[in-house]
């Protein structure tokens, strides 16, 4: 089991977090000083979004979304393209190594940009060096689901079945190392329970499963499971982050139930390390306008997700933050991956 003391992980409040990393919306007015010379004629075909995730998942869905609105103001298509393995590392280290002209981007997590670093005993990129920040563009909530054929109905219930069947139950999550396989084992360390933890390459295929009552429980992200959440097909017994979703008020916090218990993930833009700063600054105009649109902001308040919009030196910040937050937890924890 996960020896995790879940102050020292998640001590510091979202809120607190970002009040102190970004001064709200103006961050997407943010322009360099760029010269005509390189931006210019950027882009003059399609850019390629790589999702380091199978699709289906969270960061596929708010990919999906941010893509098709970019390629409106860029004038080229972004072209959606899944890399998953690796807890996201495959997608990650082809970015990394693409040709830093802009026409390669990454859609980054928390996973491949802080917890893989500390979790990885090699690792085929450096999440600071190898990467151009762009934008932070959003936070998300992640949300314990379980079949609705299952019989635990609140998180008290879940927590009373594990204690009474140690061993018993399994879990999924969309990967070792990841996020919601960490949110599950905060989860079993607070609790004092043991759960099985059976990982996937990605949440739509963890999801699946779930969904065909082969694995009863599941940590993901909120907006992937949000349809099923609706549509009776799963049924959320809590949300991860320290209050309530506003786009599911009626699904507890498990911090209800588990005092301290916080988890949450966020997607970026990156760049290859070496990419023109004008280039960035045509990439983050287009990102943070993106997700300035109302519509945009309408899907993405469907399920939960709390809009950033950052300037690359924000993001930078941000990462270097995430980073120096993770590496002595996952230590802790004692997780390590091949």
């Amino acid at each position: 089991m996960f020896r995790v003391t879940p102050r020292a992980i998640f001590g510091t409040t979202l809120g607190t977090t970002f009040r102190a990393l970004f001064t709200a919306a103006g961050a997407a007015a943010f322009a360099f000083a760029a010269g005509p010379s390189v931006a210019q004629g950027f882009p003059e075909r399609p850019v390629t979004l790589v999702i380091p995730f199978a699709a289906g998942g969270s960061t596929d869905l708010v990919g999906r979304l941010v893509a098709q609105r970019m390629s409106q103001e860029l004038g080229q298509s972004v072209v959606v393209e899944n890399k998953g393995g690796a807890g996201g590392n495959l997608g990650a280290a082809q970015v990394a190594k693409a040709n830093p002209d802009g026409y390669t981007i990454l859609m980054g997590t928390v996973a491949t940009h802080a917890l893989n670093p500390a979790l990885y005993k090699k690792m085929p990129y450096d999440p600071v060096t190898s990467f151009a920040p762009v934008s932070l563009l959003v936070i998300v909530p992640n949300v314990l689901v379980v079949n609705p054929n299952f019989e635990a109905k609140t998180v008290a219930e879940l927590v009373a079945l594990l204690k009474a069947n140690p061993d018993k139950y399994s879990y999924a999550s969309s990967g070792n190392g990841t996020p919601l396989h960490l949110s599950g084992e905060l989860f079993k360390s607070l609790a004092g329970v043991e759960m099985q933890h059976i990982p996937y390459q990605g949440a739509g295929p963890a999801l699946n499963d779930v969904l065909a009552g082969q694995v009863p429980i599941m940590f993901d992200n909120l907006p992937s499971s949000a349809g099923h959440i609706k549509s009776g097909k799963l049924r959320a017994l809590g949300v991860t982050t320290a209050k309530r979703a506003p786009s599911f008020p009626d699904v507890p916090a498990i911090a209800e139930t588990l005092p301290g218990y916080e988890t949450y993930t966020w997607n970026a833009l990156f760049a290859p390390a070496g990419t023109p700063p004008e280039v960035v600054a045509k990439l983050n105009a287009a990102a943070n306008k993106a997700i300035a649109d109302p519509e945009v902001q309408k899907r993405l308040a469907d399920f939960s997700a709390t809009v950033v919009g950052s300037t690359p030196a924000e993001l930078e910040a941000h990462v270097k933050a995430e980073i120096a937050k993770w590496a002595p937890i996952v230590k802790e924890s004692g997780a390590q991956l091949d």
